[in-house]
């Protein structure tokens, strides 16, 4: 997919949270195709102690609009300058960067799984797998009812199921204790959030032999796989079709560059301990 360094207009930036801003961008011209799962570097400028780009997942593109959403957790300086940002104010941004998540046929029953900041690129992979005709619900899991992001905006697009670890909302616990996951099965699963959590809806994945994929937070400068900051070991491709998987031992792994590789990747790729 071809990218793109555009100036766009800050159209509007709104605080959902103490930490998270949403910041919707506009241009002039049509903004340019983007998937599910991708990402953004933006250049943070006047931000003396920010030297590279950030990368930011792609929330929403809202077509009609010609609107791009990217929804901001405000962890360290270059965030935080991005949340004190006008409207009207330009934004310098390197896309569409990475691979997505998968498409799922129509009919399917996909389950999209989330926590913190990591429900971000969950919305607009609901959108279209919903206009595509997918079944779509969201299991979205946050600390308190209050970290809980842009509920109204996912139940747009699908069913919506929360988790709280103090039961403000939703049921008491984690994501991977929620009721659902006993009493329903699905095509497939595409998860975002802390690793930890990624990696018990990994391993309920596999005891269900329910496909998956995750997408990968792991540290990113370039976004261009040049700087190689985001190296991942993963299985190769060649072990993917060997018959003995079942001991990764016997496999052979590779290291690649999450941003150009993923962040998306397939939990069979993983080496996670199942």
């Amino acid at each position: 997919m071809e990218k793109y360094v555009l100036d766009l207009k800050v159209l509007s930036v709104e605080r959902l949270h103490e930490r998270y801003v949403l910041i919707k961008l506009g241009s002039d011209e049509p903004l340019p195709p983007m998937a599910p799962g991708q990402f953004v570097e933006v250049r943070v400028e006047g931000s003396p102690q920010t030297f590279l780009r950030r990368p930011i997942s792609i929330n929403f593109v809202d077509r009609q609009r010609n609107e791009l959403w990217l929804l901001v957790a405000t962890v360290g300086e270059g965030t935080r300058h991005l949340a004190r940002l006008s409207e009207g104010d330009r934004l310098n941004c390197l896309l569409p960067l990475g691979k997505g998540f998968s498409a799922v046929p129509a009919g399917q029953r996909l389950l999209l799984v989330g926590g913190g900041v990591g429900v971000a690129p969950l919305l607009y992979q609901g959108a279209l797998m919903q206009q595509a005709g997918a079944d779509v619900t969201f299991l979205l899991g946050a600390r308190t009812e209050h970290d809980l992001l842009m509920l109204d905006a996912f139940s747009r697009y699908g069913r919506v199921l929360t988790t709280t670890e103090d039961g403000s909302m939703g049921e008491r616990g984690f994501v991977t204790n929620h009721s659902l996951l006993s009493q329903e099965q699905f095509d497939l699963i595409q998860c975002c959030g802390p690793t930890p959590m990624m990696k018990a809806v990994a391993r309920y994945a596999r005891q269900t032999g329910t496909p998956c994929e995750v997408s990968l937070e792991n540290l990113m400068a370039c976004g261009l796989g040049a700087c190689l900051c985001c190296v991942e070991k993963v299985l190769s491709n060649e072990s993917l079709v060997m018959s003995d998987a079942t001991h990764p031992s016997k496999l052979s792994t590779q290291n690649v560059c999450v941003c150009k590789e993923g962040p998306v990747f397939n939990i069979d790729r993983l080496l996670w301990q199942s």
